[in-house]
């Protein structure tokens, strides 16, 4: 457990919160709304919020190099000019629209994007990784039904990737130069019964503290799990909302954790009881995060 409150960092509900990404050079978070199809951004200091529009469901983001945003929209990739609000495409989409779109992602200590899918039908692993590099796609060929949790360990020799629907988070050795993964390996396997009295939900996004130890948004378990390097659970923070999806470290010192949550499709029941489902929380944590990658293009 945390020693330290929830706090309600953004108090307008998502319909499906995601990608929290910390910009530091702008003191800034950014997140997406899914459903909601836009890109926000809230300035830690002033509280100044802004959105962006967006014409598709956004999957995740990145920081860009040249400035602004890169967006995985479900039709491709594109730069957001976070000053005109233009987006300028990038890459068409390499899979079926109607069926898969752009889930999660981040970038490498060489500036690769990499952004997974989801198969929307959910009933085949038939999503993927991408990796996003110097203007060109290709497929890193993990198969998943809903690609979550990309993130790197602190030598870069490592790239945790999570199934959610499977509870599943399985580790590849990663070449940084090469930009390439191999000899997949389960990290982590989580309880599949959802009828159980102690569910604990299935893993979603994450992030990679300054201790090498992976965080991780537990989705309908209330909770983020910080797990050691051998996938044993150090630390469990329980959040005011039952869909958490996402988190990621912020604030100058990068120990504010910051935790996107959801509220689309779920009960009146649920929301009664959890009704800051949907919004951006941050907790105080005792290690600091490491900062985001930018793309370069």
């Amino acid at each position: 457990m945390s020693s330290h409150p929830i706090q309600i960092a953004f108090d307008t509900p998502m319909q499906l919160g995601e990608c929290p990404l910390w910009h530091a050079r702008e003191g800034a978070l950014y997140w997406i709304d899914i459903p909601g199809r836009a890109v926000h951004r809230l300035h830690e200091r002033s509280k100044a919020h802004r959105s962006w529009p967006m014409p598709g469901e956004p999957g995740c983001i990145a920081i860009h190099a040249d400035g602004g945003l890169l967006v995985a929209l479900r039709d491709g990739l594109f730069r957001l000019d976070t000053d005109s609000g233009d987006l300028i495409r990038l890459h068409d989409a390499p899979y079926d629209v109607s069926k898969l779109r752009f889930n999660d992602g981040r970038c490498d200590a060489m500036g690769r994007f990499w952004a997974g899918t989801i198969y929307e039908p959910r009933d085949q692993e038939l999503g993927s990784l991408f990796c996003f590099e110097r203007g060109e796609l290709r497929d890193a060929v993990h198969p998943v039904t809903t690609s979550n949790g990309v993130a790197f360990s602190t030598d870069a020799r490592t790239m945790f990737h999570s199934n959610t629907p499977a509870h599943r988070i399985d580790i590849y050795d990663f070449d940084l130069a090469g930009g390439t993964t191999g000899n997949k390996r389960l990290f982590k396997q989580f309880d599949t019964d959802k009828t159980a009295p102690d569910y604990g939900g299935r893993p979603d996004g994450a992030a990679v503290d300054s201790e090498n130890t992976y965080w991780c948004a537990m989705f309908e378990g209330g909770r983020v799990l910080r797990l050691s390097a051998a996938g044993d659970i150090l630390q469990e923070i329980k959040v005011p909302a039952r869909c958490p999806t996402m988190v990621a470290f912020g604030g100058e010192d990068l120990r504010t954790l910051y935790i996107t949550t959801g509220r689309n499709g779920r009960s009146e029941a649920e929301l009664a009881q959890y009704p800051h489902s949907g919004c951006v929380l941050s907790v105080r944590v005792d290690v600091a995060g490491l900062p985001e990658f930018a793309y370069r293009g």
